[in-house]
């Protein structure tokens, strides 16, 4: 797999505030690519389990490249067990899951057990297409980086695929770069519709052949409210609170004619890390922001001459 390498503006814009200098946010308009709020919104810092937005978009792309139905069970390699992070489920080396619900998994509950099995698999079958030798989830990583890479994510480094740091393998990003790939997934209707679900039921074959259903809920608290459809969160002690979020707003139409309408759609997407209270900062962010907006239109939408207020994410 091989992403697009394009050019992206690298940009943010610094509001007075005053939150703790260990926070970073960013909010943009996803579809306009304008940048309303941010703060510190380019410090490198660990993302924790929001490094699965991306785990998640790689393994969805390739099931979408290979015509891998999704229905296709995985077992859980012995490899998915090398950190400490979240295993809801209880997972053991030699269980089966579906790829579907891996991915639910992951991204509703932060499992990072379901988050390894998908990056072995799909990071074992990269290496028979290229007839290569190799650590598989390693192999899959790369395709993370590339992703990051194409999308213009310049300070970030992904170095596992659950977003727990371990010694002398440390992933970072920074807020900006973080909504480069929140505004990239949710352009995806298959990503979105894993990330809007409040809640999932998975099943899972065990080691002994025996089928056990789980219930799924999404971590996302403030998924229902502000309009937010998504999409993950994430919490470690190195990287604290962490939250990326989607809030939706109807679009704008505008009459042109009798036969022609303009439809302008409008989406905030919030990042915020390192926070002692990403929901509350989330809630606070969206309501400032939205007025931000709705003035910056009735302005008629100006753009400064370098357009240094955009984050423009490419379309891969």
């Amino acid at each position: 797999m091989k992403y697009l390498i394009l050019f992206l503006t690298s940009l943010s814009v610094t509001l007075p505030t005053s939150i703790k200098a260990a926070e970073s946010y960013l909010v943009m308009e996803a579809h306009s690519s304008r940048v309303l709020l941010a703060a510190n919104s380019e410090q490198k810092r660990p993302v924790a389990s929001l490094t699965k937005v991306a785990t998640a978009k790689v393994a969805l792309d390739w099931a979408k490249i290979s015509q891998t139905s999704l229905s296709t069970m995985i077992t859980v390699p012995a490899a998915a067990f090398t950190f400490g992070g979240a295993n809801p489920m209880g997972l053991r080396p030699g269980d089966r899951i579906s790829f579907r619900d891996a991915l639910y998994s992951a991204l509703l509950g932060s499992d990072g057990i379901a988050a390894q099995a998908l990056a072995d698999h799909v990071g074992r079958a990269l290496l028979v297409r290229r007839q290569r030798a190799g650590d598989p989830i390693k192999t899959f990583v790369a395709e993370m980086n590339q992703l990051a890479k194409a999308l213009g994510m310049r300070r970030t480094r992904f170095a596992n695929a659950h977003g727990f740091n371990l010694p002398r393998r440390k992933g970072y990003s920074t807020a900006a770069d973080m909504a480069r790939l929140g505004v990239h997934v949710m352009r995806d209707t298959g990503f979105t519709f894993f990330v809007k679900q409040a809640t999932r039921s998975v099943s899972v074959v065990n080691v002994e052949g025996k089928k056990l259903n789980y219930k799924i809920g999404n971590t996302n608290s403030l998924l229902g409210q502000l309009g937010i459809n998504g999409i993950k969160t994430g919490l470690t002690a190195a990287a604290g609170q962490c939250l990326v979020v989607n809030a939706h707003r109807s679009p704008l139409v505008k009459k042109i004619d009798d036969s022609r309408s303009q439809i302008r759609k409008r989406d905030l997407m919030v990042v915020v890390l390192g926070s002692a209270d990403r929901i509350g900062r989330a809630k606070q962010l969206i309501n400032q922001s939205w007025p931000l907006y709705d003035q910056w239109a009735a302005d008629g939408y100006p753009v400064s001459p370098k357009g240094r207020e955009l984050i423009v994410v490419p379309s891969l």
